[in-house]
């Protein structure tokens, strides 16, 4: 199964539509403030109170992205978030980098799971009979599970670089493997 957005990849979103490139989130007087940072000024975009529910969470996605960058879909574009902790006046505060992840090497296999594979010999299998990418309805059918279920399957195969699609477009999904990479449809 699939994760839902954080609250930290939606503030990066918001601050990629603003044109910004990172965000900084400091603590002060009691709140947590975040600033996008565009042409080297800071916008503020959110401020939370520093013991409410969405500081304790952003502050979760904050130290786990610390330690292991996120790689998320944005605008249907695959980014990955850099966490870098500072000190701000006696308090830990953050720099978020928001960079477009490299485009996968076509001459490589890339590593997937055998369910993984699965789906995407579908999807070349269907695009290549019907001249069209399949409806996540068609995938549903092919492999007899729910709806919820088959949108966080695409939405894993989008995030790994494994698949494209246009936001809002239906049947947009583009494969990013070669053929020979794929395996045989069971």
């Amino acid at each position: 199964m699939g994760r839902p957005t954080t609250l930290l990849e939606g503030l990066c979103g918001h601050a990629l539509s603003l044109g910004a490139q990172s965000i900084d989130v400091q603590y002060k007087d009691g709140r947590e403030w975040v600033f996008a940072n565009k042409g080297g000024m800071g916008i503020g975009i959110a401020n939370y109170k520093g013991s409410g529910a969405d500081a304790k969470e952003l502050r979760g996605n904050l130290y786990a992205a610390a330690k292991k960058s996120v790689r998320t879909v944005i605008g249907g574009q695959v980014y990955i978030l850099k966490v870098r902790i500072f000190d701000s006046f006696g308090e830990d505060a953050f720099a978020v980098s928001i960079d477009l992840a490299p485009k996968p090497d076509p001459s490589i296999a890339p590593l997937f799971t055998a369910k993984q594979g699965q789906y995407l010999a579908f999807i070349y299998n269907y695009t290549k009979m019907h001249r069209q990418a399949p409806a996540e309805s068609d995938l549903q059918r092919y492999f007899q599970v729910s709806p919820p279920s088959i949108h966080e399957m695409i939405k894993t195969l989008e995030r790994n670089g494994l698949i494209e699609r246009t936001p809002g477009q239906a049947r947009s999904i583009r494969l990013c493997v070669q053929p020979e990479h794929l395996p045989r449809l069971e």
